[in-house]
Order: structure tokens, then sequence, then C-alpha cells
């Protein structure tokens, strides 16, 4: 009888399954949000703004590294 489960074995094993879990999540992402393209029928669509919140992302970003900073001052 060939043993098959050793416990180092098991080990490689439990490595090998993380591995194809995350290949198999990772490759799938690419295939879950693909999307086909239609070309518009007039034109080009609108442009998406992005910078509409970037304003209060940047006072929130300000904030946050004030907060940091203090903090660690006070710890040393």
């Amino acid at each position: 009888m060939i043993v098959i489960f050793t416990p180092r074995n098991k080990a490689f094993m439990k490595k090998l399954l993380k591995f194809y879990f995350l290949t198999f999540i990772l490759l799938s992402n690419f295939s879950v949000f693909a999307q086909i393209i239609e070309p518009p029928d007039d034109g080009d669509p609108p442009a998406a703004p992005i910078n509409s919140k970037m304003i209060i992302l940047a006072i929130a970003a300000v904030c946050f590294a004030i907060y940091t900073f203090r903090k660690k001052r006070r710890t040393t």
C-alpha cells in the first residue's frame, strides 16, 4: 500500500489548495466583470465627471494626516 497523505505531504497539499483558490479567484475576476462594449449610436458618450468630490477627499486626507501625526507625537 502506498501512503500518499503523510504529514509533510498534507502541508504541501494545503499550500497547493490555497494557491489553486487564489489563482481561481484572481482569474475569475476578469471573466466575471467582463462587459461587451457596444459602439455608441451618435458619437462619443458624455465624459464621466471624476473631480466632483476631490476637494472633500483632499480635506479628509489632510485631517487624517494631522490626526496621525499628533497621535504619533503624543505616544513618543
